[in-house]
């Protein structure tokens, strides 16, 4: 029996899987995202679907018998410093004891330096426990609102990045995750660039509307999304911690494209959500971690370029230390999605 099969045997566990109070809420926030806070499914740390989906003889086998996996993702939402806020911060500590660091922040930004280029350095941290992962690029039209950087000035680094074995997925913009033909163009540009096809994708600022998201990715040709998460609180948006086929209530269809559901991301762990110090952070991660190993199922982490400094460069080493004493599989989303395919698990 199928995953759908299975959960539409519990009426209530299958509406919390489609999520169906989303279809007509009208609850938003300011990026037109459904938040965690106006759910009515307040169990957000416990994987209720994927729980009952394992408790009736779902099973899920990884390479080399690892009990359970772990996603890894990069948005990659902009490469060069924020230099004016640096300027500004320089003065303002002194006009004449800093003016010379203000001078060389500004000349910075005109010689358009890309301090935030630093895949190699995760990617080497990475390796060193044997892991693989995602880097999610924009690939904007220099008009959109969100433009930052161009993609074609990074050909030589994606290059890199998928000789090395890693994936290079698409950073659907804040149009491109509503606008089919706007998510076709970002597509296109970004598979000229790395001279390959795209398979996966996050959308800019987590937008994400149940169904219609699934419906605009999988007919812009994507075979996998991994969007599908809460900004303002991390854990499992619709009860799964298991790579799933949506399905549309609407039509009452499935819909071909496999979602790996966002379980935690950096900053909603740290200063724009939920506001954690690292302590309590790490508890909440660990526990997560400890939830999807027991389920046999996925964890997919966000962790944007910016933050690998300092104490959030600490953190994302010590997930992958914790994953890796627990013998998990450590990969990249498109990897995963494509072992869940094969191994006919959707």
């Amino acid at each position: 029996m199928g995953m759908h099969e299975l959960l539409q045997k519990d009426p209530e566990l299958w509406d919390l899987f489609c999520r169906k109070e989303e279809y007509q809420s009208p609850l938003r926030d300011k990026h037109n995202r459904f938040p965690y806070y106006a759910s009515s499914c307040r169990d957000i740390f416990e994987p209720k679907a994927s729980e009952y989906l394992v408790k009736n003889g779902y099973k899920v086998e990884y390479p080399e018998g690892k009990p359970f996996a772990v996603c890894l993702t990069h948005d990659i939402d902009g490469v060069y410093e924020p230099v004016q806020d640096k300027a500004l911060r320089a003065l303002k500590h002194g006009a004449h004891a800093r003016f010379s660091e203000a001078y060389h922040s500004v000349k910075q930004m005109r010689s358009k330096k890309i301090p935030y280029v630093n895949f190699e350095d995760i990617m080497e941290l990475e390796d060193r426990y044997h892991a693989r992962s995602t880097f999610y690029f924009l690939a904007l039209d220099p008009k959109d609102q969100d433009f930052s950087y161009n993609i074609k000035d990074l050909e030589h680094e994606l290059g890199t990045i998928k000789d090395r074995g890693w994936e290079v997925g698409l950073h659907a913009g804040r149009k491109g995750s509503s606008d089919l033909d706007e998510l076709k163009n970002e597509k296109k540009r970004l598979e000229k660039v790395i001279n390959n096809s795209v398979s996966g994708c996050r959308n800019h600022y987590l937008k994400f509307v149940v169904p219609d998201s699934w419906e605009i990715l999988h007919a812009a040709g994507l075979s996998y999304d991994s969007s599908f998460g809460y900004a303002d609180c991390t854990g499992f948006r619709n009860g799964m911690c298991h790579p799933f086929q949506p399905f549309n209530l609407i039509t009452g269809k499935s819909i071909d494209i496999i979602e790996i559901p966002l379980v935690v991301m950096e900053d909603s762990l740290f200063d724009n959500y939920m506001r954690l110090g690292p302590d309590r952070a790490w508890e909440v991660t660990r526990k997560l971690i400890d939830t999807v190993a027991r389920c046999n199922g996925v964890i997919t982490f966000l962790f944007h370029n910016y933050s690998f400094v300092g104490e959030q460069r600490k953190f994302y080493e010590r997930v992958l230390q914790y994953c890796a004493g627990k013998e998990a599989w450590m990969t990249s989303g498109e990897r995963i999605a494509r072992w869940w395919k094969q191994n006919g698990k959707i």
